[in-house]
Protein backbone atom coordinates (compact mmCIF):
# COMPACT_ATOMS: atom_id res chain seq x y z
CA UNK A 1 0.00 0.00 0.00
CA UNK A 2 2.84 2.38 0.85
CA UNK A 3 4.50 2.06 -2.42
CA UNK A 4 1.28 2.62 -4.44
CA UNK A 5 0.67 5.55 -2.36
CA UNK A 6 3.96 6.44 -2.96
CA UNK A 7 3.87 6.26 -6.58
CA UNK A 8 0.33 8.45 -6.96
CA UNK A 9 2.55 10.94 -4.55
CA UNK A 10 5.53 10.76 -7.09
CA UNK A 11 4.07 11.14 -10.48
CA UNK A 12 0.61 13.19 -9.88
CA UNK A 13 0.37 16.64 -7.87
CA UNK A 14 -2.90 15.05 -6.31
CA UNK A 15 -3.51 15.35 -2.62
CA UNK A 16 -2.42 11.90 -1.59
CA UNK A 17 0.21 12.87 0.25
CA UNK A 18 -2.33 13.93 3.04
CA UNK A 19 -3.36 10.20 3.45
CA UNK A 20 0.03 8.75 5.07
CA UNK A 21 3.54 9.60 5.49
CA UNK A 22 5.50 8.07 3.41
CA UNK A 23 9.27 6.35 3.77
CA UNK A 24 11.75 7.87 1.47
CA UNK A 25 12.51 4.04 0.96
CA UNK A 26 9.38 3.34 -1.03
CA UNK A 27 9.68 5.93 -3.60
CA UNK A 28 13.04 4.17 -4.79
CA UNK A 29 10.33 1.53 -5.87
CA UNK A 30 8.16 3.08 -7.71
CA UNK A 31 8.75 2.96 -11.29
CA UNK A 32 7.21 -0.80 -11.83
CA UNK A 33 3.80 0.94 -10.42
CA UNK A 34 4.08 3.67 -13.22
CA UNK A 35 1.35 1.95 -15.35
CA UNK A 36 -0.81 1.81 -12.53
CA UNK A 37 -0.61 5.74 -12.27
CA UNK A 38 -1.11 5.58 -16.38
CA UNK A 39 -4.79 4.24 -15.31
CA UNK A 40 -6.01 7.24 -13.18
CA UNK A 41 -3.97 9.74 -15.75
CA UNK A 42 -5.12 7.98 -18.90
CA UNK A 43 -9.12 7.84 -16.63
CA UNK A 44 -9.29 11.44 -16.02
CA UNK A 45 -8.40 12.41 -19.69
CA UNK A 46 -10.33 9.96 -20.65
CA UNK A 47 -13.42 11.35 -18.52
CA UNK A 48 -12.82 14.95 -18.97
CA UNK A 49 -12.75 14.27 -23.53
CA UNK A 50 -15.90 12.92 -22.36
CA UNK A 51 -18.06 14.92 -20.61
CA UNK A 52 -16.33 18.20 -22.68
CA UNK A 53 -17.30 16.71 -26.22
CA UNK A 54 -21.12 16.93 -24.97
CA UNK A 55 -21.24 20.27 -24.75
CA UNK A 56 -17.81 21.86 -26.87
CA UNK A 57 -16.12 21.21 -30.06
CA UNK A 58 -14.33 18.14 -30.47
CA UNK A 59 -10.66 20.13 -30.74
CA UNK A 60 -11.89 21.65 -27.33
CA UNK A 61 -12.37 18.54 -25.86
CA UNK A 62 -9.04 17.43 -26.94
CA UNK A 63 -7.26 20.45 -25.51
CA UNK A 64 -8.97 20.00 -21.93
CA UNK A 65 -8.46 16.07 -21.98
CA UNK A 66 -4.75 17.21 -22.51
CA UNK A 67 -5.20 20.24 -19.81
CA UNK A 68 -6.27 17.76 -17.48
CA UNK A 69 -3.24 15.95 -17.41
CA UNK A 70 -1.06 18.24 -17.02
CA UNK A 71 -2.53 20.04 -13.92
CA UNK A 72 -2.71 16.19 -12.52
CA UNK A 73 0.98 15.48 -12.92
CA UNK A 74 2.35 19.07 -12.83
CA UNK A 75 3.93 18.44 -16.30
CA UNK A 76 5.98 16.17 -14.68
CA UNK A 77 7.15 14.59 -18.08
CA UNK A 78 6.74 17.40 -20.11
CA UNK A 79 9.56 18.98 -17.76
CA UNK A 80 11.67 15.73 -18.63
CA UNK A 81 11.47 15.79 -22.00
CA UNK A 82 11.98 19.70 -22.16
CA UNK A 83 15.21 18.78 -19.76
CA UNK A 84 16.36 16.06 -22.26
CA UNK A 85 16.53 18.32 -25.83
CA UNK A 86 18.00 20.78 -24.00
CA UNK A 87 20.72 18.56 -22.68
CA UNK A 88 20.77 15.82 -25.59
CA UNK A 89 20.62 18.70 -28.34
CA UNK A 90 23.11 21.34 -26.51
CA UNK A 91 25.69 18.81 -24.73
CA UNK A 92 28.57 17.53 -27.10
CA UNK A 93 29.90 15.55 -23.77
CA UNK A 94 28.52 13.40 -20.92
CA UNK A 95 29.28 15.92 -18.44
CA UNK A 96 28.11 18.58 -20.13
CA UNK A 97 24.99 17.00 -21.39
CA UNK A 98 24.18 16.01 -17.24
CA UNK A 99 24.83 19.52 -16.60
CA UNK A 100 22.36 21.09 -18.87
CA UNK A 101 19.48 18.89 -17.91
CA UNK A 102 19.99 19.49 -14.06
CA UNK A 103 19.34 23.54 -14.95
CA UNK A 104 16.31 24.50 -14.35
CA UNK A 105 16.37 26.99 -16.91
CA UNK A 106 14.47 25.64 -19.98
CA UNK A 107 16.45 26.00 -23.59
CA UNK A 108 16.00 26.64 -26.89
CA UNK A 109 15.70 23.18 -27.80
CA UNK A 110 13.67 22.34 -24.71
CA UNK A 111 10.75 25.41 -25.75
CA UNK A 112 10.83 23.72 -29.63
CA UNK A 113 10.50 20.38 -28.42
CA UNK A 114 7.37 21.01 -26.52
CA UNK A 115 5.58 23.06 -29.31
CA UNK A 116 6.52 20.45 -31.62
CA UNK A 117 5.36 18.06 -29.56
CA UNK A 118 1.77 19.51 -28.41
CA UNK A 119 1.10 20.08 -31.97
CA UNK A 120 1.68 17.01 -33.39
CA UNK A 121 -0.27 15.29 -30.22
CA UNK A 122 -3.36 17.58 -30.43
CA UNK A 123 -4.02 17.27 -33.69
CA UNK A 124 -3.17 13.35 -33.79
CA UNK A 125 -5.67 12.81 -30.86
CA UNK A 126 -7.82 15.35 -33.03
CA UNK A 127 -8.07 12.77 -36.06
CA UNK A 128 -8.15 9.92 -33.89
CA UNK A 129 -11.43 10.75 -32.31
CA UNK A 130 -12.69 11.59 -35.17
CA UNK A 131 -12.41 8.70 -36.73
CA UNK A 132 -13.15 6.14 -34.01
CA UNK A 133 -14.63 8.15 -31.34
CA UNK A 134 -12.99 5.92 -28.56
CA UNK A 135 -12.42 8.27 -25.50
CA UNK A 136 -11.10 4.75 -23.64
CA UNK A 137 -8.14 4.91 -25.61
CA UNK A 138 -6.18 7.65 -23.27
CA UNK A 139 -6.19 4.56 -20.64
CA UNK A 140 -5.01 2.01 -22.93
CA UNK A 141 -1.79 4.10 -24.40
CA UNK A 142 -1.20 5.78 -21.36
CA UNK A 143 -0.95 2.84 -19.03
CA UNK A 144 0.98 0.62 -21.42
CA UNK A 145 3.69 3.67 -22.67
CA UNK A 146 4.33 4.54 -19.07
CA UNK A 147 5.30 0.64 -18.85
CA UNK A 148 7.22 0.92 -21.58
CA UNK A 149 9.32 3.97 -20.33
CA UNK A 150 9.66 2.19 -17.10
CA UNK A 151 11.99 -0.32 -18.74
CA UNK A 152 14.61 1.73 -19.10
CA UNK A 153 15.74 1.15 -15.15
CA UNK A 154 16.13 -2.35 -16.00
CA UNK A 155 18.42 -1.73 -19.35
CA UNK A 156 20.49 1.60 -18.35
CA UNK A 157 22.11 2.54 -14.61
CA UNK A 158 21.45 5.26 -13.22
CA UNK A 159 23.51 8.69 -15.11
CA UNK A 160 24.14 10.55 -11.64
CA UNK A 161 25.18 9.67 -8.23
CA UNK A 162 22.61 9.63 -6.16
CA UNK A 163 23.65 12.98 -4.45
CA UNK A 164 23.43 14.60 -7.61
CA UNK A 165 19.88 13.68 -8.64
CA UNK A 166 17.12 16.28 -9.09
CA UNK A 167 15.13 14.11 -6.14
CA UNK A 168 17.75 12.77 -4.47
CA UNK A 169 17.10 9.10 -5.07
CA UNK A 170 17.61 6.70 -7.34
CA UNK A 171 15.42 3.77 -8.34
CA UNK A 172 15.95 0.42 -6.48
CA UNK A 173 16.42 -2.49 -9.38
CA UNK A 174 12.92 -4.87 -9.82
CA UNK A 175 12.11 -8.48 -9.18
CA UNK A 176 11.34 -10.55 -12.20
CA UNK A 177 8.39 -10.62 -10.90
CA UNK A 178 7.58 -6.98 -10.18
CA UNK A 179 8.37 -6.72 -14.23
CA UNK A 180 5.62 -9.12 -15.12
CA UNK A 181 3.69 -7.43 -12.87
CA UNK A 182 4.31 -4.01 -14.45
CA UNK A 183 3.81 -4.95 -18.06
CA UNK A 184 0.32 -6.84 -16.42
CA UNK A 185 -0.12 -3.61 -15.66
CA UNK A 186 0.32 -2.14 -18.57
CA UNK A 187 -1.45 -4.35 -20.99
CA UNK A 188 -4.73 -4.80 -18.77
CA UNK A 189 -6.40 -1.74 -20.05
CA UNK A 190 -5.47 -3.01 -22.94
CA UNK A 191 -7.19 -6.27 -22.68
CA UNK A 192 -10.30 -5.01 -20.85
CA UNK A 193 -11.41 -1.71 -23.18
CA UNK A 194 -9.51 -2.74 -26.55
CA UNK A 195 -12.65 -3.32 -29.16
CA UNK A 196 -11.66 -5.25 -31.98
CA UNK A 197 -11.36 -2.77 -35.10
CA UNK A 198 -8.86 -0.69 -32.82
CA UNK A 199 -6.86 -3.84 -31.41
CA UNK A 200 -4.47 -4.30 -34.84
CA UNK A 201 -4.02 -0.74 -35.03
CA UNK A 202 -3.29 -0.35 -30.88
CA UNK A 203 -0.45 -3.09 -31.68
CA UNK A 204 1.09 -1.97 -34.63
CA UNK A 205 1.26 1.53 -32.37
CA UNK A 206 2.92 -0.58 -29.18
CA UNK A 207 5.66 -1.96 -31.98
CA UNK A 208 6.40 1.48 -32.72
CA UNK A 209 6.58 2.66 -29.11
CA UNK A 210 8.57 -0.49 -28.19
CA UNK A 211 11.03 0.43 -30.86
CA UNK A 212 11.29 4.15 -29.87
CA UNK A 213 12.29 3.16 -26.48
CA UNK A 214 14.80 0.90 -27.22
CA UNK A 215 16.58 3.62 -29.99
CA UNK A 216 16.14 6.31 -26.94
CA UNK A 217 17.93 3.82 -24.51
CA UNK A 218 20.65 3.44 -27.02
CA UNK A 219 21.39 7.19 -27.72
CA UNK A 220 21.10 7.10 -23.90
CA UNK A 221 23.83 4.68 -23.71
CA UNK A 222 25.79 6.24 -26.40
CA UNK A 223 25.83 10.03 -24.45
CA UNK A 224 25.82 9.65 -20.72
CA UNK A 225 25.89 5.94 -20.26
CA UNK A 226 22.93 5.84 -18.38
CA UNK A 227 19.53 7.45 -17.54
CA UNK A 228 17.96 10.31 -15.32
CA UNK A 229 14.77 11.33 -14.17
CA UNK A 230 14.73 13.38 -17.19
CA UNK A 231 15.49 10.19 -19.28
CA UNK A 232 12.34 9.10 -18.10
CA UNK A 233 9.64 11.80 -18.49
CA UNK A 234 11.45 11.66 -22.01
CA UNK A 235 10.98 8.46 -23.19
CA UNK A 236 7.27 8.11 -22.03
CA UNK A 237 6.06 11.50 -23.72
CA UNK A 238 8.11 9.95 -27.24
CA UNK A 239 6.61 6.43 -26.99
CA UNK A 240 3.36 8.04 -26.56
CA UNK A 241 3.11 9.87 -29.40
CA UNK A 242 4.54 7.54 -31.50
CA UNK A 243 1.82 5.10 -30.51
CA UNK A 244 -0.83 7.94 -31.63
CA UNK A 245 0.31 8.14 -34.97
CA UNK A 246 1.24 4.83 -35.84
CA UNK A 247 -2.50 4.11 -34.96
CA UNK A 248 -3.45 7.09 -36.68
CA UNK A 249 -1.26 5.31 -39.66
CA UNK A 250 -3.09 2.47 -39.25
CA UNK A 251 -6.82 3.64 -39.05
CA UNK A 252 -8.83 4.46 -42.38
CA UNK A 253 -9.26 8.02 -42.46
CA UNK A 254 -13.31 9.22 -42.64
Amino acid sequence: MYRLLASLIFFTRLPFWRLAYVPKKYYEQVVPLWPVVGWLTGGIMALVFWLAQMVLPLSLAVIAALLSRILITGALHEDGFADFFDGFGGGTTRERTLEIMKDSHIGTYGVLALIIYYLVMYNAILALQTTSQNPLIFIMVDSFCKFLASTIIYFLPYARKSEEAKNKLIYAKVPLYEKFASFAAGILPIILFCPNDLFLPLLAGIAGAAITCALLFLKMKSQINGYTGDCCGATFILAEVVCYLVILACLPLS
